[in-house]
C-alpha cells in the first residue's frame, strides 16, 4: 500500500545514485495522487552551478514531479521572480514515498529542455555506460534508455506540461 502525502506537508527529498549515498533537502508537497507525488523546494547546492545551457542560482524554485511507476522525475526551474528556465529531467527508478520522504534513484541519463522547448538536450549518456547498470541489471537500462527517449519524444511533441498535469 501506498502512502499518499498531503499538500502543504514538508517532505525530505533524498537523491540517491545507484553507486553512492545520496543528498537529502527540504521541499513541501504540491499534491499527491496516489501516483504523481509533486513537490516544490528551493535550490538546495551551497552554490551556484552553471551547466553551460543553464545556470542553477540561488533563489531558483524546483517543482519537482515523482512517479510511483515511472523511470524518470522531472523539475520544472523557475527563478525567484517566477520566470521559467526548463525541466531537467532526471531518469530514476520509480520513487519510493513514505510519510515525510521521497527517495529517488537516479540512473545517471538526464534530459534539458528550455523554457521555450527550442533546446532539448541529452545528457550523461556517457556516465550511464561507465554506470555499469547495462551488465548488472539490463532490464532496467532498458527501462531507463525507453524512459529517456519517451521524455525526448514528448518535448520535441509539443513539451513536458501534458505529462505534469
Amino acid at each position: 500500500m501506498s502512502t499518499t502525502l498531503e499538500a502543504g506537508s514538508d517532505v525530505t527529498v533524498t537523491l540517491v545514485k545507484e553507486s553512492r549515498s545520496g543528498i537529502g533537502y527540504p521541499a513541501v508537497v504540491v499534491r499527491d495522487d496516489g501516483t504523481h507525488a509533486v513537490v516544490r523546494a528551493p535550490w538546495a547546492a551551497p552554490a551556484d552551478r552553471d551547466f553551460g545551457f543553464v545556470r542553477f542560482e540561488r533563489g531558483d524554485v524546483f517543482t519537482e514531479h515523482y512517479w510511483r511507476d515511472r523511470w524518470h522525475a522531472v523539475k520544472e526551474v523557475r527563478t525567484a521572480d517566477g520566470t521559467l528556465k526548463g525541466w531537467y529531467c532526471d531518469i530514476t527508478r520509480p520513487a519510493e514515498i513514505t510519510p515525510g520522504a521521497v527517495v529517488s534513484t537516479d540512473l545517471d541519463l538526464d534530459l534539458w529542455v528550455s523554457a521555450d522547448g527550442a533546446t532539448v538536450l541529452r545528457l550523461d549518456e556517457d556516465e550511464f555506460e561507465e554506470s555499469g547498470l547495462e551488465q548488472r541489471d539490463p532490464a532496467a537500462a532498458a527501462k531507463a534508455r525507453a524512459a529517456l527517449d519517451e521524455l525526448e519524444e514528448l518535448a520535441r511533441g509539443g513539451g513536458l506540461t501534458g505529462l505534469l498535469g
